[in-house]
């Protein structure tokens, strides 16, 4: 693809609220997910066979999601940022986001597991806790350092409820820019093939 023009301001956080939304029509209890996201013009100029998929009004959108395959690796919190810094992204790709589920419980519960060494017992402790939370948290960043987050509780699963914002997932956000960083990764789409997502749901504002 040519050199990516100039995105909307609010190219990211729409894309953002899309995902989110894609995602959660699924449901719950899901695997991470992760998505490349495209100048919808470039990706039209370079494939237009996708014009028909896309329909006029995701072609309005800025930027378009194309979902990958799982993540080379494990995608438990300690080899999370490995195995995102495996990834490559092809010039094109403008920007990524990752869609993941989790556990949080508050700092006095997570105090009371610090002594806790076994993974798999950590797992079990924290899943049983009365004061866990589950959540549903999708973060993105464009190669050129923006950032825009969103959560949603399950106990509060509605779209009205999901949180939105430039800083409400920045350790995450921190390890996907990871993977724009200058190495020798692994492209996708190298691996597991590539399907596009679109989302014909009207974005919340």
């Amino acid at each position: 693809m040519d050199s990516v023009g100039i995105l909307p301001p609010d190219a990211l956080s729409r894309a953002v609220i899309e995902i989110e939304k894609h995602v959660s029509s699924a449901g719950w209890d899901q695997p991470a997910q992760l998505f490349a996201l495209v100048p919808t013009d470039e990706l039209l100029r370079a494939e237009p066979q996708l014009a028909a998929e896309l329909g006029a009004e995701d072609a309005s959108q800025p930027l378009t999601p194309v979902a990958q395959g799982e993540l080379p690796g494990a995608v438990e919190d300690e080899h999370l940022a490995d195995a995102l810094a495996r990834i490559e992204w092809p010039d094109g790709v403008s920007g990524c986001a990752l869609a993941i589920e989790r556990i949080v419980l508050p700092a006095s519960a997570e105090a009371g597991l610090s002594s806790v060494e076994a993974d798999a017992e950590l797992a079990r402790m924290a899943g049983s806790d009365p004061r866990r939370h589950e959540v549903r948290m999708v973060a993105a960043v464009l190669r050129e350092g923006d950032r825009f987050g969103a959560v949603r509780l399950r106990s509060h699963d509605e779209d009205t409820a999901v949180l939105t914002g430039i800083d409400l997932v920045p350790t995450l956000c921190e390890v996907l820019s990871l993977t724009f960083e200058p190495s020798v990764g692994i492209r996708p789409g190298e691996g597991p093939g590539v399907d596009g997502m679109s989302d014909d749901e009207e974005n919340r504002s």
